[in-house]
């Protein structure tokens, strides 16, 4: 996994590989946002209600965290070992938007994001037990539960949806 020198780093690999990702659905017409082809696992609709509900997530447990609240990861409901129905539910929550609604309000999670993180100090962004709602079996420190939620899929899922484009545009 990446590593970053410091929170600005971070910050900007993130607005750097979004800015990336969500380029790609500019051209996509809303009448194919839920078009389903054999060699992309999730619909366009799907690939940005999935990157909705993630950053969403991590937004909420911070919020719950802030307000001493109990905080239950992944989801109230949903457990590690099998995420599908988490998925499923983000698809349903968000799925309803058009195309542009979404990319919409991806911005703003993805801003709101980076404006947590701005506030957050190196020591609870880079070192373990800062955040109730990280102390998981894996333990990481703020930042890896950051990048696998934003800078690891915008990299991944826009190959993904390159590839939908090429075989539907």
């Amino acid at each position: 996994m990446r590593q970053y020198a410091n929170k600005e780093e971070l910050i900007s690999t993130i607005n750097e590989k979004y800015k990336k990702y969500i380029a790609e659905f500019h051209d996509i017409p809303e009448i194919l946002k839920n078009k389903r082809i054999k060699e992309v696992d999730k619909t366009p609709s799907e690939n940005l209600s999935y990157q909705l509900g993630w950053i969403n997530l991590l937004l909420h447990w911070e919020q719950k965290e802030q307000k001493c609240e109990e905080v239950h990861t992944p989801a109230e409901g949903y457990k590690w070992n099998n995420l599908s129905g988490l998925y499923n539910s983000f698809y349903k929550q968000y799925g309803e938007y058009s195309l542009k609604e979404q990319q919409a309000m991806l911005n703003e999670a993805v801003n709101h994001l980076c404006e947590w993180l701005n506030t957050l100090s190196e020591k609870e962004l880079f070192e373990v037990d800062q955040r109730r709602w990280a102390k998981t079996q894996a333990n990481w420190p703020v930042w890896k539960w950051v990048h696998i939620n934003s800078v690891a899929p915008f990299t991944n899922f826009r190959t993904k949806i390159r590839k939908w484009k090429k075989m539907n545009l």
